[in-house]
């Protein structure tokens, strides 16, 4: 049975089924891989299907498997620093199916979260990623139609899936970083200490020095602001305190680049004098610093994956409760070596 060109658009499931001498119910079945089916009856509607270039369209294909899909990513991250890079990851592992991300920002508000929610779950999605604006956990959505994935800010309830970022480890990879280049007098200026993330990092460092029998320049962590100004007001005062300090770890990028302005109007070379290490990794900020800045990578990519490959499992009813740690990583750049 031939097919002009013109013609294949126009090919149904019911030419299939006349060509392998089944009926419409039965090619239906084979064509969406149902037990039903025996393999040689399979082998037939396939080879028909082949043969007459048939595609099923797209809506018809997602009734038959009972599934959209498509999955929702509801993100309370205002400027994208943290949602972008995990919806980016998600994309990733979705991009190898038939299978749509639909992004909403709920900004923050749990009232604009439940009308996102309730909207994906009018879109019938296949099931939700939740990503949050800091890593503080936060209160469960509850059992719902669809499996739920949250990332970066960990659900309350065990029995939910999460994926984090290791912040801990990420404030330890700075400072043996630190002392593996022979820095000992190592200054730590944190973030906001009313966020997890600022304790963490914070957290994991200390605990590097203590581990190499040292304390942080001034016997504590400076806690302040995510903020350039912050970075400026820390490093100047730890400078004119202790101006014995030969390094610098700073809870964000954008502290460590006011950091890095201080170091410079006070006469410091980065790094001969005092080495300098931010933390997210953030290019706009570490790749345009003078010099260019050591930052700790939260592999945000890698958690979308991981977010993804969780939400796809459960789908599939694999599902997997329980926080999965991403584990950070250094990328050197100026501001450490030379």
């Amino acid at each position: 049975m031939a097919v002009e060109p013109d013609q294949e658009r126009r090919v149904t499931l019911a030419d299939v089924a006349r060509l392998a001498g089944v009926s419409p119910a039965t090619a239906s079945k084979a064509l969406n891989d149902r037990d039903e089916v025996r393999a040689e009856t399979r082998t037939r509607v396939l080879s028909a299907a082949r043969t007459l270039n048939f595609r099923p369209h797209a809506s018809a294909r997602h009734l038959a498997s009972g599934r959209s899909h498509t999955i929702g990513l509801i993100t309370h991250d205002l400027e994208g620093r943290f949602s972008i890079p995990t919806l980016m990851g998600a994309e990733d592992a979705a991009g190898t199916g038939d299978v749509s991300v639909l992004l909403c920002d709920a900004r923050g508000d749990a009232i604009r979260e439940q009308h996102h929610l309730q909207a994906l779950l009018g879109r019938r999605v296949d099931g939700l990623i939740v990503v949050g604006a800091r890593t503080d956990p936060r209160p469960s959505l509850g059992r719902l139609a669809v499996p739920v994935v949250y990332a970066y800010a960990p659900s309350e309830d065990p029995d939910d899936m999460s994926v984090v970022t290791d912040d801990v480890m990420g404030g330890r990879l700075a400072v043996e970083h630190l002392l593996a280049l022979g820095r000992r007098r190592v200054a730590l200026v944190a973030g906001d200490v009313g966020y997890l993330a600022a304790r963490q990092r914070t957290e994991g460092a200390t605990q590097a020095l203590a581990e190499a029998g040292l304390e942080p320049v001034g016997g504590a962590a400076l806690y302040g602001a995510w903020t350039e100004e912050w970075g400026r007001t820390a490093a100047a005062s730890i400078l004119t305190h202790h101006p014995e300090t030969d390094a610098i770890v700073c809870g964000s990028d954008l502290v460590a680049r006011g950091a890095l302005e201080i170091a410079r109007e006070r006469g410091r070379q980065v790094p001969q004098d005092v080495a300098v290490v931010g933390h997210d990794n953030w290019d706009i900020i570490s790749a345009g610093a003078r010099p260019r800045l050591t930052s700790i990578d939260m592999n945000l990519e890698e958690l979308g994956r991981r977010a993804a490959a969780l939400l796809f499992a459960a789908i599939d009813g694999d599902r997997r409760p329980g926080v999965d740690v991403v584990p950070s990583r250094l990328v050197p750049r100026g501001s450490t070596a030379g």
